[in-house]
């Protein structure tokens, strides 16, 4: 039974770049931060202040209350109303003889009507009706006495408190300048980062980054120094390597076209005709040892349209006698930088390979996403599925079914492969729609 991780499933939705994540991991505690504080003092603050306020306002109007009910009706008490409401700073009238004409839903916060149920019921031991509304910017609050009404309107200010408001601006506008600067430091710290990832993803495709500098943290720059070590090394042995095959090549080419010269001055007879085969076999097998051992070493990449090179090749391939078992088949335009002869001997190992076997052979080149196909297709008998990568071994050929190198040494998809993983791709081998192999050459784009 498979067992739901949260964790697992949170992942999917979390930023996958290094940027992202470290920024995640920058705002996160702010914003958790800013909710517990803003919940302690916005909330609970707020609230407490608000509630304070609203008891200093029904304690005005509980005031206001004791001269209505502590003096007759006349010029006295209408003068203490009038004095109290200068004093006061509020708009104060009594109505007598009247009574609430409508239900008067409150439409302020609860926080008034908490404090004034308080305040009344502690002095006067009893509730008295009362209503209150906001208009305009004053709370209009009207309480019912028993001879009359007492109205009154308080400025909002007195019953709000508007220092949260401005918390909360100042609160934002310093997130917004926490953020900003933690994007432009993370900014910085990335960067390098990102060079180094491109400069390795360049070198394994064969490319050319000659101006990667290490910078940025000290643990980036290690990186990168060792980076640049490692590539050094690289190149070095790749150098080292061609060199020493232009040299084999060069000593044992001239003892085989000596052995040519005198072979040919023997003329032909029945010792001398396997002899000559022999001499022509040991060519072909020294082209492909050093096909193979040359890889990549030598060569600038360079732009080429597939499309017209493949249609090249195809072309050179027909001359050979192959003209109507080869074609090609759903080209597509695409311009990639690519080692020139490099690929060209893969492709050809590859198309050589499928005339071996097959009566028709189809290339084509077209784009699949971040990848570029070259595939050859052939009608043959094809290779099982448990032994194609036994068959991209070098010097491995297969001694039943499909001989993959016929007249060869074993290095054709051998230096197939190789030839597609000097460009930071790889080569497979999958079934053909024709009933024999594919052979696909995937390139990164």
């Amino acid at each position: 039974m498979k067992i739901w991780n949260p964790f697992r499933s949170v992942k999917r939705f979390l930023p996958h770049g290094l940027f992202g994540r470290s920024l995640l991991i920058v705002v996160m505690p702010v914003v958790i931060l800013q909710g517990i504080v803003t919940y302690f003092f916005f909330v609970r603050h707020q609230d407490l202040m608000t509630f304070q306020m609203a008891k200093g306002a029904a304690s005005d109007v509980a005031f206001l209350i004791d001269i209505v009910n502590h003096n007759p009706a006349g010029a006295a008490r209408d003068n203490l109303l009038a004095m109290a409401a200068r004093n006061l700073e509020y708009r104060v009238s009594f109505a007598p003889g009247q009574d609430f004409t409508r239900s008067g839903r409150d439409r302020f916060t609860p926080h008034l009507k908490d404090a004034m149920s308080r305040v009344f019921f502690t002095q006067f031991g009893a509730h008295f009706p009362f209503h209150a509304h906001i208009v305009n910017s004053n709370v209009n609050i009207e309480v019912q006495l028993k001879d009359g009404i007492l109205r009154l309107s308080v400025p909002e200010k007195r019953l709000l408190a508007t220092s949260a408001s401005i918390f909360v601006v100042w609160m934002v506008i310093s997130s917004l300048l926490l953020l900003a600067v933690a994007i432009l430091f993370l900014r910085n710290q990335v960067r390098p980062i990102e060079r180094l990832a491109y400069a390795a993803e360049a070198f394994g495709k064969g490319r050319e980054v000659p101006d990667f500098k290490p910078y940025g943290a000290a643990e980036v720059r290690r990186a990168a120094q060792a980076f640049i070590t490692m590539r050094a090394r690289i190149e070095r042995y790749v150098q080292q390597r061609t060199e020493m095959l232009a040299g084999v090549s060069h000593d044992l080419k001239t003892p085989l076209t000596r052995m040519k010269l005198q072979l040919a001055m023997m003329g032909d007879g029945p010792d001398t005709t396997p002899m000559q085969e022999d001499v022509v076999e040991m060519e072909h097998m020294l082209d492909e040892y050093l096909d193979f051992a040359r890889g990549e070493g030598g060569e600038d990449m360079q732009s080429v349209d597939l499309a017209e090179f493949l249609e090249e090749v195809v072309t050179t391939a027909q001359r050979s006698g192959s003209n109507g078992r080869l074609k090609i088949e759903s080209t597509q335009p695409v311009v990639l930088s690519v080692r020139r002869q490099s690929l060209r001997r893969c492709v050809t190992n590859l198309i050589d390979n499928a005339l071996k076997h097959g009566e028709h052979v189809t290339v084509g080149v077209h784009r699949n996403g971040r990848f570029v196909e070259i595939a050859v297709d052939d009608d043959g008998p094809g290779i099982a599925e448990d032994r194609r990568e036994e068959a991209l071994r070098p010097f491995h050929r297969l001694d039943e079914g499909r001989n993959l190198q016929t007249g060869g040494v074993g290095l054709g998809l051998a230096i197939a492969r190789d030839a597609a993983r000097a460009h930071g791709g790889e080569l497979a081998l999958e079934d053909s729609d024709a009933g024999g192999l594919r052979a696909v050459v995937r390139l990164p784009v």
